[in-house]
This record gives C-alpha cells, sequence and structure tokens, in this order.
C-alpha cells in the first residue's frame, strides 16, 4: 500500500512538473516532447538524490542542519563545481516548486498564540532587527554610490536569517526555552512574517530602477495594487475554499483531498501571478485561506514530505549558482563581506536585546546565532534578480557570502557560549566582603519557567522562603503582579547571585534550559557559598558527570526520571509495595544515575546501597486532617496487629515523643516514625493514611 502511494506520488511530481514548467515560465509553445523532459528530469532527481543523500546523512552525524548540505550539494554539482548538471533549467523549474510549498505551509501554520506567546521579542525586537539592518545596510551600499532602491534591496536581503538552522541547532541542543532561544524565535518569527511585505515592495523597487526614484506616492500606488489585488483573491477563495474542502472531505477520498490541496496551493499562485504578483505571495495567501480551516494541520501533514522535498531542491539550486571560479579570484573580498555581515548583524540584534532588558549573556547568544542571511533572502535574491536588482558580480557576491555565513552558523552557534563568557562587557562586583543578605536560610530558583513555577508554588505552600531568578521581563512582571519574589538579573554573573541571597541560602534550584549558563552558574554559586545544595535540572543525561564536577549536589535528568517514572508506575500496576518501589528509586538515583548508565559500582557504594535498603525499614508517614487517623488513639488503631509494624516514636510540634502510650491521640501535622518490613509498612501507610473507614478495610 505504501509502496503504491509512493510511486503514485512520484508519478504526480513528474507529470505535475511537466505542466507547470509551462504555466510558470508563462510560454506557450512546447520546447521539448513530454517523453524527453520527463526523462530529464528523471535524470536530474536521481543526480540530485545520489549526491544529496550521503551529504545530509554525513551533515547528520556531525550534528549540522542538512539545509548547509543541500547548499553544498549544490556547489559540488553545479555546472561551477563537478558539473554533473549543466542544464539547470529543470532544476530551476523544479526549486520554483519549493519556493511555493515553502510559503504555502509558512501562510498554514500561520498562528497569532505564536504571536502572543512571543509578544515583544515579535513585535519589538523583530520590528526593530529589520528596520535597523535595512538603514544600516542601505546606509553603508549608499556610501560605496548604489542607488537608493538597490541599496534598499541589500538591505532587505541581510535584514532575515535561516529558521531552519538557527531552530534546528536549538532543537538538538534544548534551548529554546531558554532566554536566547525565545528571543531567537520571536524575531526569527517575525522575519518569516515580514517576508511578506518585502517581496510586495520588490516590483517597486523594480519600477524606481526603471524609473530613477522612488516617491512616497509610488510606493502607495504600488501597495495599493497588491493589496487590493490580493484582498479581492483572498475573500473570493474564503467563500469557495470551503466549500470545497467539506465536499471533498466527505468523500473520504485522501487522494482527492491531497490534489484538491495542491490546486488550491498552485491555482492561488497563479492567479496572483496573472496580477502582476509573485507565484510565492499567492501561495502564502493560499496558505491563510486554508489554515482558517478545521483541516489545515491534516493538510500540513500530508504537504510537509513534499514541501521538505522541493524545498531542498530549491536550496541546492541556489548552491548551484555559485561560481567556484569567481570564488577563488575574490576570496579575500568573500571572507571579508561575511565577516562584516556576522558583526553588523550581532551588533544589531544583541542593540535590539538590550532595548528588550535583556541580560549581556543572552543578548550576545541570540546575537550570535541571528547573524547569517536566511533561506528567505535567496528568495527575494532570486524574484529581485528578475527585476533587475541585483545581477553579475554583485550576485555572485550575494550568493557567496550568504553560504558562507550558513555554513559558519552551526559552529558560531556551539562556540557562542564560550565566546559570550570571554566578551563579557560588565565585570562582576567583587563578593570578598561579607554580604548582607534579607533572606537566610532560603532556596535560589534560577528560571521561571514550568518547572521554576511549579517549585515557587510548592514552596510557598510549606512557608519556605525563596527567590527567583529570571531574564524575560514579560515573565517577571506577571510574577511580581502575582506576589512572587522575583528579581531580573544573568545567573552567570556573581553580583546577581550575591543579590539573590546565594551567600546565606540554603539551596538553588537550577530549572532553566541553558547548560552553558548553567555550568558558569555552578562555579559561581560554589565560590561564593561553599555549603549550599545545589540542585540541577538538565536534559541528557550525558551531562550528569560534568555538572557534578563543577560542584553540583544532585542532577535531576529528564531522560532518566522518564524512565524512573515508567517503571514505577508499572510495579505499582503489580501491587509492589510502595516502600520497595522507593527503596528502588533510591538506587536508581544513587551516585548521579550509574546503575541506568552502565557504569559499575565500587564495593564501597554497593555497602552503600545495602545500607540503603536496611534503612528503608523505617519509615515516615505525616498525619493530615484529611486522613482516617487523625483524632484516633493509637489503642483504637491497633497498629501493631493490624498490620505488624512497630510506632517508634511520633515527632509533634517539633519535639520527639518515644514509646508513646496507647492512649495517645494523633493529631494532624503529627509525623509517625514506623519500623517494620516492607510489607508491614506498606499496609501501615494504607491503614494510617487511605481515604476510607479504617475499620471496614476498605478505600473509597
Amino acid at each position: 500500500m505504501q509502496a503504491r502511494r509512493l510511486s503514485r506520488s512520484f508519478g504526480f511530481i513528474v507529470g505535475f512538473i511537466h505542466a507547470s514548467t509551462e504555466l510558470f515560465s508563462g510560454k506557450c509553445g512546447i520546447i521539448v516532447s513530454m517523453h524527453d523532459q520527463e526523462i530529464t528530469i528523471l535524470r536530474e532527481l536521481i543526480i540530485l538524490l545520489a549526491v544529496s543523500l550521503p551529504i545530509t546523512f554525513l551533515f547528520h552525524k556531525i550534528r549540522l542542519p542538512a539545509l548547509v548540505g543541500f547548499l553544498i550539494t549544490g556547489v559540488i554539482i553545479g555546472p561551477y563545481g563537478a558539473s554533473f548538471i549543466t542544464e539547470t533549467h529543470a532544476v530551476e523549474r523544479l526549486s520554483e516548486i519549493g519556493v511555493v510549498l515553502l510559503l504555502f505551509t509558512v501562510g498554514l501554520e500561520f498562528s497569532i498564540a505564536d504571536i502572543m506567546r512571543f509578544g515583544r521579542q515579535f513585535l519589538i525586537g523583530g520590528s526593530f532587527q529589520v528596520g535597523l539592518t535595512i538603514m544600516c545596510v542601505a546606509g553603508i551600499a549608499m556610501l560605496f554610490h548604489y542607488p537608493f532602491h538597490q541599496a534598499v534591496f541589500f538591505g532587505f536581503l541581510a535584514s532575515l536569517s535561516s529558521t531552519a538552522i538557527v531552530l534546528k541547532m536549538y532543537t538538538d541542543r534544548a534551548e529554546l526555552d531558554s532566554a536566547h532561544g525565545r528571543l531567537s524565535t520571536g524575531i526569527l518569527l517575525f522575519q518569516d512574517m515580514a517576508v511578506v511585505p518585502l517581496l510586495l515592495l520588490l516590483p517597486v523597487l523594480g519600477e524606481a530602477r526603471s524609473a530613477g526614484g522612488i516617491t512616497i506616492l509610488s510606493v502607495i500606488i504600488s501597495l495599493g495594487k497588491a493589496f487590493l489585488g490580493l484582498a479581492a483573491v483572498f475573500l473570493a477563495a474564503r467563500r469557495i475554499v470551503p466549500f470545497l474542502l467539506h465536499q471533498v472531505i466527505r468523500l473520504r477520498n485522501r487522494e482527492m483531498f491531497f490534489l484538491l490541496v495542491v490546486l488550491l496551493c498552485l491555482g492561488t499562485a497563479w492567479v496572483t501571478f496573472s496580477l502582476g504578483l509573485s507565484l510565492a505571495l499567492g501561495a502564502f495567501l493560499a496558505g491563510l485561506i486554508i489554515a482558517e480551516s478545521e483541516y489545515s494541520h491534516h493538510i500540513v501533514a500530508d504537504i510537509l514530505p513534499f514541501r521538505d522535498y522541493f524545498a531542498s531542491i530549491f536550496f541546492i539550486s541556489m548552491g548551484m549558482l555559485l561560481q567556484t571560479g569567481y570564488f577563488a579570484d575574490h576570496w579575500p573580498l568573500l571572507l571579508s563581506l561575511t565577516a562584516a555581515l556576522i558583526i553588523l548583524k550581532t551588533t544589531l540584534v544583541a542593540g535590539t536585546a538590550f532595548l528588550l532588558k535583556y541580560p549581556f549573556r543572552s543578548a550576545l547568544l541570540a546575537a550570535l546565532a541571528l547573524s547569517q542571511a536566511g533561506e528567505f533572502s535567496f528568495l527575494l535574491a532570486q524574484q529581485g534578480a528578475a527585476l533587475g536588482l541585483i545581477e553579475g558580480t554583485t550576485y555572485q557576491a550575494f550568493i557567496n557570502t550568504s553560504i558562507l555565513t550558513m555554513v559558519a552558523t552551526p559552529f558560531i552557534i556551539q562556540a557562542s557560549p564560550w565566546m559570550a563568557d570571554r566578551l563579557r562587557l560588565v565585570a562582576s562586583e567583587s563578593v570578598d566582603q561579607p554580604a548582607i543578605c534579607a533572606l537566610t536560610g532560603h532556596t535560589i530558583i534560577a528560571g521561571y519557567g514550568l518547572n521554576g513555577k511549579n517549585l515557587a508554588r510548592t514552596l510557598k505552600a510549606t512557608h519556605i522562603p525563596y527567590t527567583v531568578l529570571e531574564v524575560n521581563a514579560d515573565t517577571i512582571r506577571k510574577a511580581r503582579d502575582d506576589g512572587e519574589p522575583i528579581i531580573y538579573g544573568d545567573i552567570t554573573r556573581e553580583d546577581v547571585l550575591v543579590r539573590a541571597g546565594a551567600p546565606c541560602a540554603r539551596a538553588i534550584v537550577f530549572a532553566i534550559s541553558d547548560f552553558g549558563a548553567t555550568r558558569v552558574a555552578i562555579k559561581h554559586v560554589r565560590r561564593i557559598n561553599s555549603s549550599i545544595f545545589i540542585l540541577v535540572r538538565t536534559r541528557y543525561a550525558a551531562d550528569v558527570d560534568a555538572l557534578l564536577a563543577l560542584g553540583a549536589d544532585q542532577v535531576i535528568t529528564e531522560e532518566f526520571e522518564t524512565s524512573i517514572e515508567i517503571f514505577s508506575r508499572v510495579l505499582h500496576l503489580y501491587h509492589v509495595p510502595a516502600n520497595i518501589i522507593s527503596s528502588q528509586i533510591s538506587l536508581v538515583r544513587f551516585d548521579g544515575y550509574k546503575m541506568l548508565r552502565g557504569i559499575s559500582l565500587d564495593q564501597s557504594k554497593i555497602e552503600k546501597i545495602a545500607a540503603l535498603f536496611a534503612a528503608a525499614t523505617v519509615e515516615n508517614v505525616q498525619i493530615l486532617e484529611e486522613h482516617p487517623a487523625a483524632g484516633r488513639s493509637l489503642r483504637e488503631l491497633d497498629l501493631r496487629k493490624s498490620t505488624g509494624a512497630t510506632m517508634i516514636a511520633i515527632v509533634r510540634a517539633g519535639e520527639a515523643l518515644t514509646n508513646p502510650g496507647p492512649d495517645l491521640v494523633l493529631q494532624a501535622d503529627d509525623i509517625l516514625v514506623l519500623l517494620g518490613s516492607h510489607q508491614e509498612l506498606d499496609s501501615a501507610l494504607d491503614l494510617l493514611t487511605r481515604t476510607g473507614n479504617p475499620e471496614k478495610g476498605t478505600s473509597e
């Protein structure tokens, strides 16, 4: 069944490419026969797959984004490389389909919820970054005597960054939820949305090239025409598309549903193209229209494989444009342009982050991550070349520089924590003098995400004092409104940790996703307070030894905690006593999860484990108001006869009562110290705390 679907899909691809080649190029005549063209397309596809697969596999192994591999594939197989493909006509047509599907899925995934979630990062961060980059690059270009319209176009190209590369790297490094990850994601989201107005402005710049200048009136007229055309198509499609989708869904035919989606995508693109706009804009509009239907998620799942395939061909085609001879002759200039672009974008993004009150480290990490040209820059360059806005050696300089920045990005992101630590602009204040703390014996929570909030809620309920450190201004504002003791500050700075009371704190919990920042902060905290208990949350087991070596007392690993939760629930299913499960969990967590990591323990560690099991025959249980034991005497409960366990002490109001008499009545908040076997203790806990009548022996 799967093979038949793949066969139909490939047949659809080849047939559709043949038809769309003439449609998109605007030609009426047939240049080659259909059979010859299909053979040509098939040959090009085989070459693309044969070369791109091993390169992509290699990049996956070394944890680099596939997009960079596609660009390098294009350089290798293109007419200026090994010349495996010299006739690029078919590949260019395939890449046009990739652009259309790329913008279509952007429209499909357009989410108001995402914009609200990244409110300040999206609106303020994104708009300032794009606007400042366009102005600065345009100003620099005009200093080199480029005309205004072309200088602005260069600003468009430089203002975008690579969403695919940055998010891929952040996902692999588990940094999407970090402060710099949220900032980068918000700016990238704005950039992706900004592609649409930038595409609309390209014809204005093209007209300015032929007319000799740009006027406010010409911009208003051109944009007005474009928006009117798009609005007309949008309103017309909104009436037709839901009806068509509903009718096809009723047939329950997946092939017809998929073909209708492709028809809507390409049909809308062709209509907008006929109105003088780009195919990509029409595809984006089609995505927006379909995104409002209840079938949008299903459509995304169906279209993504085709989007990824054709988009990969688009990037390969961009790599094929790189002239290796031009690079060999002008490599000093190209390396200088690459360095200049990286430095300029890093500076502007960092300035935007400072405007949003991000600390230096987070601002620099986000700035370095967004310092490259983006995939949509290639799209703008392709459209601009058709309008005469970029050509010849300038086009080659852009292609070479963009590819170099993309290739450099994974290495820049990997090195950025080290660079941020070395380039810190604000020196930490000395902490050698005695600290004056507002709190003593409190807990510091580093990060106010989901884990930080849950911990704060628990500490508040148990009346344990705490302070929260956070860098997200929106989170801080909301938390302060809720009455939380939260401080703005970068945990990698000693003065911030001192201000949070680290010299006098009893514990600090790192509940953030930034592994690099956590490493630096642990060093500072251990130097400030040698006796503080340091608890660290990390995602990967590979980080455990490094964090323990830096001074962490305990590391909670998400990978292993998931395993613990799974096996504990399975053991509960088989009615294994809770005390035995608890002991097993303690054993697994012992000494940094070494048992799960396959690391053998020495004899002294094994003896500690044996002692742990021996200690497990003593259990503490706190009596709450809702427990049936509250208000009952020890004689009434007759714990030893009912369960076999012995009560050896009661802790009440901080005082220990040893060998309590049978007439002692248990009160809420009493802590009972029980002695017995695993089975006896499990029965005693059930008798004391279950929510039914203890005399009936059943639980509700």
